[in-house]
Protein backbone atom coordinates (compact mmCIF):
# COMPACT_ATOMS: atom_id res chain seq x y z
CA UNK A 1 0.00 0.00 0.00
CA UNK A 2 1.48 3.02 -1.22
CA UNK A 3 2.31 5.85 1.88
CA UNK A 4 -0.21 8.56 1.66
CA UNK A 5 2.20 11.04 3.31
CA UNK A 6 2.78 13.85 1.42
CA UNK A 7 7.22 14.74 0.91
CA UNK A 8 7.96 17.70 2.82
CA UNK A 9 8.01 20.85 -0.23
CA UNK A 10 11.69 22.05 -0.83
CA UNK A 11 12.11 25.95 -0.16
CA UNK A 12 10.84 27.95 -2.62
CA UNK A 13 12.51 30.35 -4.70
CA UNK A 14 10.11 32.55 -3.14
CA UNK A 15 10.48 32.01 0.19
CA UNK A 16 14.18 32.29 -0.43
CA UNK A 17 13.30 35.69 -2.57
CA UNK A 18 11.54 36.41 0.42
CA UNK A 19 14.37 36.08 2.83
CA UNK A 20 16.58 38.21 0.89
CA UNK A 21 13.89 41.16 0.70
CA UNK A 22 13.70 41.11 4.56
CA UNK A 23 17.69 41.09 4.56
CA UNK A 24 17.84 44.03 2.18
CA UNK A 25 15.04 46.34 4.12
CA UNK A 26 17.27 45.91 7.29
CA UNK A 27 20.39 46.94 5.48
CA UNK A 28 18.30 49.64 4.16
CA UNK A 29 17.09 51.08 7.37
CA UNK A 30 20.14 50.64 9.12
CA UNK A 31 22.03 52.71 5.87
CA UNK A 32 18.80 55.23 6.76
CA UNK A 33 19.59 55.50 9.94
CA UNK A 34 22.96 55.94 9.54
CA UNK A 35 22.48 58.66 6.89
CA UNK A 36 20.18 60.95 9.66
CA UNK A 37 23.29 61.00 11.49
CA UNK A 38 25.10 62.67 8.70
CA UNK A 39 24.37 66.40 9.95
CA UNK A 40 25.58 65.65 13.41
CA UNK A 41 23.80 66.75 16.38
CA UNK A 42 23.84 69.29 19.37
CA UNK A 43 24.42 68.18 22.93
CA UNK A 44 22.02 68.60 25.85
CA UNK A 45 24.17 70.39 28.76
CA UNK A 46 27.20 69.06 26.79
CA UNK A 47 26.66 65.25 27.54
CA UNK A 48 24.42 63.56 25.21
CA UNK A 49 23.78 65.11 21.65
CA UNK A 50 20.48 65.12 20.05
CA UNK A 51 20.34 64.13 16.18
CA UNK A 52 17.75 62.80 13.63
CA UNK A 53 18.92 59.47 13.69
CA UNK A 54 15.74 58.63 16.61
CA UNK A 55 13.65 59.32 13.78
CA UNK A 56 14.90 56.30 11.16
CA UNK A 57 14.56 54.37 14.18
CA UNK A 58 10.90 55.39 14.43
CA UNK A 59 10.47 55.04 10.47
CA UNK A 60 12.32 51.61 10.64
CA UNK A 61 9.28 50.36 13.66
CA UNK A 62 6.82 51.65 11.53
CA UNK A 63 7.64 50.47 8.47
CA UNK A 64 9.47 47.22 8.57
CA UNK A 65 7.13 46.17 11.86
CA UNK A 66 8.50 45.34 15.05
CA UNK A 67 11.20 42.58 14.56
CA UNK A 68 12.66 43.47 11.61
CA UNK A 69 12.70 47.38 12.83
CA UNK A 70 14.67 46.15 15.74
CA UNK A 71 16.72 44.00 13.51
CA UNK A 72 17.89 47.24 11.63
CA UNK A 73 18.81 49.18 14.38
CA UNK A 74 21.18 46.01 15.53
CA UNK A 75 22.75 45.80 12.41
CA UNK A 76 23.59 49.56 12.89
CA UNK A 77 24.88 49.60 16.20
CA UNK A 78 26.72 45.80 15.40
CA UNK A 79 28.58 47.86 13.02
CA UNK A 80 29.33 51.04 15.12
CA UNK A 81 30.64 48.31 17.97
CA UNK A 82 33.23 47.15 15.36
CA UNK A 83 34.56 51.06 14.90
CA UNK A 84 32.34 52.17 11.59
CA UNK A 85 31.64 56.10 12.17
CA UNK A 86 28.13 56.06 12.01
CA UNK A 87 27.00 57.79 14.86
CA UNK A 88 25.86 61.40 14.32
CA UNK A 89 29.47 63.01 14.69
CA UNK A 90 31.09 60.11 13.38
CA UNK A 91 31.75 58.31 16.21
CA UNK A 92 31.80 54.81 16.31
CA UNK A 93 33.65 52.30 18.50
CA UNK A 94 32.91 50.25 21.48
CA UNK A 95 33.30 52.90 23.94
CA UNK A 96 30.05 54.93 22.69
CA UNK A 97 28.65 51.61 24.16
CA UNK A 98 30.51 52.80 28.05
CA UNK A 99 29.43 56.48 27.64
CA UNK A 100 26.34 58.98 28.67
CA UNK A 101 24.57 58.04 25.21
CA UNK A 102 24.74 54.09 26.17
CA UNK A 103 21.33 53.51 27.53
CA UNK A 104 19.71 55.72 24.55
CA UNK A 105 21.34 53.28 21.60
CA UNK A 106 20.24 49.99 23.66
CA UNK A 107 16.67 52.28 23.69
CA UNK A 108 16.35 52.37 20.25
CA UNK A 109 16.19 48.68 19.81
CA UNK A 110 13.44 48.57 22.20
CA UNK A 111 11.69 51.19 20.75
CA UNK A 112 11.75 50.64 17.16
CA UNK A 113 10.33 46.67 18.78
CA UNK A 114 7.70 49.23 21.01
CA UNK A 115 6.83 51.06 17.74
CA UNK A 116 6.21 48.19 15.62
CA UNK A 117 3.56 46.26 18.03
CA UNK A 118 1.88 49.52 18.49
CA UNK A 119 1.38 50.56 14.47
CA UNK A 120 0.30 47.49 13.79
CA UNK A 121 -1.86 46.19 16.79
CA UNK A 122 -4.03 43.62 16.10
CA UNK A 123 -3.52 43.15 12.42
CA UNK A 124 -4.54 46.51 11.67
CA UNK A 125 -3.39 48.99 8.67
CA UNK A 126 -1.66 52.08 10.71
CA UNK A 127 -3.58 55.46 10.71
CA UNK A 128 -2.29 58.73 12.08
CA UNK A 129 -3.75 58.56 15.73
CA UNK A 130 -2.18 55.19 16.93
CA UNK A 131 1.33 56.14 14.55
CA UNK A 132 1.70 59.12 16.62
CA UNK A 133 0.76 57.06 20.29
CA UNK A 134 3.43 54.56 18.74
CA UNK A 135 6.21 57.37 18.31
CA UNK A 136 5.74 58.89 21.81
CA UNK A 137 5.64 56.20 23.79
CA UNK A 138 8.41 53.89 21.54
CA UNK A 139 10.27 56.62 20.41
CA UNK A 140 10.46 59.05 23.04
CA UNK A 141 9.15 57.56 26.08
CA UNK A 142 11.01 53.99 25.86
CA UNK A 143 13.97 55.57 24.83
CA UNK A 144 14.14 57.74 27.82
CA UNK A 145 13.08 55.10 30.17
CA UNK A 146 16.73 53.23 28.81
CA UNK A 147 18.62 56.20 28.40
CA UNK A 148 18.24 58.60 31.30
CA UNK A 149 18.89 55.73 34.51
CA UNK A 150 22.15 54.97 32.10
CA UNK A 151 23.04 58.70 31.87
CA UNK A 152 22.70 59.41 35.61
CA UNK A 153 24.87 56.43 36.16
CA UNK A 154 27.62 57.29 33.74
CA UNK A 155 27.67 60.50 34.66
CA UNK A 156 26.82 60.01 38.22
CA UNK A 157 24.24 63.01 38.67
CA UNK A 158 20.86 62.02 40.61
CA UNK A 159 18.60 60.26 39.07
CA UNK A 160 15.87 63.43 38.85
CA UNK A 161 18.04 65.63 38.24
CA UNK A 162 19.07 63.85 34.90
CA UNK A 163 15.38 63.63 33.71
CA UNK A 164 14.93 67.02 33.94
CA UNK A 165 17.94 67.75 31.91
CA UNK A 166 16.48 65.24 29.07
CA UNK A 167 13.60 67.42 28.86
CA UNK A 168 15.45 69.33 26.60
CA UNK A 169 14.91 66.46 23.95
CA UNK A 170 11.66 66.64 24.01
CA UNK A 171 10.78 69.46 21.71
CA UNK A 172 13.21 67.65 18.97
CA UNK A 173 11.85 64.06 19.84
CA UNK A 174 8.16 65.36 19.42
CA UNK A 175 8.54 67.09 16.03
CA UNK A 176 10.62 63.61 14.83
CA UNK A 177 7.37 61.98 15.85
CA UNK A 178 4.96 64.39 14.19
CA UNK A 179 7.53 63.83 10.78
CA UNK A 180 7.51 60.70 11.40
CA UNK A 181 3.53 59.95 11.78
CA UNK A 182 3.03 61.64 8.29
CA UNK A 183 5.71 60.03 6.53
CA UNK A 184 3.84 56.57 7.61
CA UNK A 185 0.53 57.89 6.85
CA UNK A 186 1.35 59.15 3.62
CA UNK A 187 3.36 55.65 3.06
CA UNK A 188 -0.09 53.72 3.70
CA UNK A 189 -1.81 55.74 1.72
CA UNK A 190 -0.16 56.16 -1.60
CA UNK A 191 2.40 52.77 -1.34
CA UNK A 192 1.01 50.56 0.84
CA UNK A 193 3.24 47.82 -0.63
CA UNK A 194 6.47 49.46 1.25
CA UNK A 195 4.71 47.65 4.72
CA UNK A 196 4.56 44.04 2.98
CA UNK A 197 1.91 43.23 5.25
CA UNK A 198 -1.24 42.51 4.90
CA UNK A 199 -4.16 44.42 7.15
CA UNK A 200 -7.26 43.16 8.31
CA UNK A 201 -8.63 46.75 7.98
CA UNK A 202 -8.77 47.56 3.96
CA UNK A 203 -6.86 50.35 2.94
CA UNK A 204 -9.34 52.29 2.04
CA UNK A 205 -11.69 51.77 5.15
CA UNK A 206 -10.88 55.16 7.13
CA UNK A 207 -11.58 53.85 10.70
CA UNK A 208 -8.78 53.41 13.58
Amino acid sequence: MASTSAPSAPLTSSARRLGASDLARVAVFAAIIAVLGLPGGFAVFGVVPITAQTLGVMLAGAILGPWLGAASVAVLLGAVAVGMPLLAGGRGGFAVFLGPSAGYLVGWIVGAIVIGLIVHAGGRRPVAWRTFVAMVVGGILTIYAFGIPVQSLVTRLPLPETALMSLGFLPGDLIKAVIATLIVTTLVRAYPRAFRREWSVPVADSTP
